[in-house]
């Protein structure tokens, strides 16, 4: 029997469960595990069901069809043994990088990487090294437009679901935030909001700040005002130096963007409105 991951949001009403629940068991569907949320403030209704059934995956999804529309649905049905498919992206700082690398190599975060895009070369062997495609694709202002253009035309070619910036220093144009919308997940170091620019850790260290974190969150076309995904700090004291500062930084960051990266390739989060509802 195939596993299929279910998810939904509709106008909060009356029997959605009971409905759902005897639409799969009509259908021979075994619920192994399942979350709901109601959202009181918008009157939104949020589920993630995780069941397993003899039908195959198109039969199921021409099925759903009319059913969701009776309760106003947006939904997506995928089948759990499918990977998601994933195209990272990165400049020069490769800790992000690195440790989705290995923990993907290791079966600890279910997508397939496909290709690495980066606007230098420092990681090509270490692409390399996982027998991963690296393509190198030199961001100008002057070569902005061609670059995103060679960028998306990977990102097609490898049918990516899902793109990582895993620190990725260039700021994406409006056009492609648009096209990467709901799939694009962007990691940057958050809790020091008045420390802008390439050095936010030696900012910090110069102002004596006790809190230092990360932020994963989609890409939209307000620059790192996109739907919160994960977050995460450590607290920090007058002993630490700017590298002590930054190590810890890199890590909370690596963390923090691994555990968006598993959610959201699990399916575990829907989007609500400027919010995020996790089901972890």
């Amino acid at each position: 029997m195939a596993i299929y991951i279910l998810t939904l949001s509709c106008p909060d009403r009356l029997g959605i469960v009971h409905a759902l629940s005897g639409f799969l068991l009509e259908r021979g569907g075994n619920i192994e595990e399942a979350a709901q949320y109601n959202d009181t403030g918008t009157g939104l209704f949020f589920m993630r069901v995780q069941f397993s059934c003899d039908k195959g995956f198109d039969e199921l999804q021409a099925q759903l069809a009319p059913f969701a529309e009776g309760f106003q649905m947006q939904w997506s049905l995928h089948a759990k043994a499918e990977q998601m498919r994933t195209v990272i992206m990165v400049s020069k700082e490769g800790h992000c990088l690195n440790d989705l690398l290995f923990r993907w190599k290791i079966g600890l975060l279910p997508i397939d990487i496909r290709a690495i895009v980066s606007n230098h070369r420092e990681f090509y062997q270490l692409a390399a090294s996982y027998n991963v495609p690296f393509h190198h694709i030199e961001v100008t202002a002057a070569t902005k437009a061609q670059a995103e253009a060679r960028q998306f035309e990977v990102i097609q070619h490898e049918k990516a679901e899902l793109v990582v910036l895993a620190r990725y220093m260039q700021v994406l144009s409006d056009d492609m935030c648009r096209k990467l919308s709901g799939k694009a997940i962007n990691i940057h170091h958050s809790f020091l909001p008045s420390f802008k620019g390439a050095k936010p850790y030696y900012q910090a260290h110069d102002r004596g700040v006790k809190l230092i974190g990360a932020t994963a969150h989609y890409v939209t076309t307000d620059l790192d005002e996109g739907p919160i995904i994960e977050q995460d700090v450590a607290r920090v004291d007058h002993s630490k130096t700017v590298e002590d500062l930054t190590a810890i930084g890199r890590d909370t960051e690596s963390q923090v963007l691994a555990r968006a990266v598993k959610w959201h390739s699990e399916h575990r989060v829907l989007l609500n409105g400027h919010k995020t509802v996790i089901f972890k």
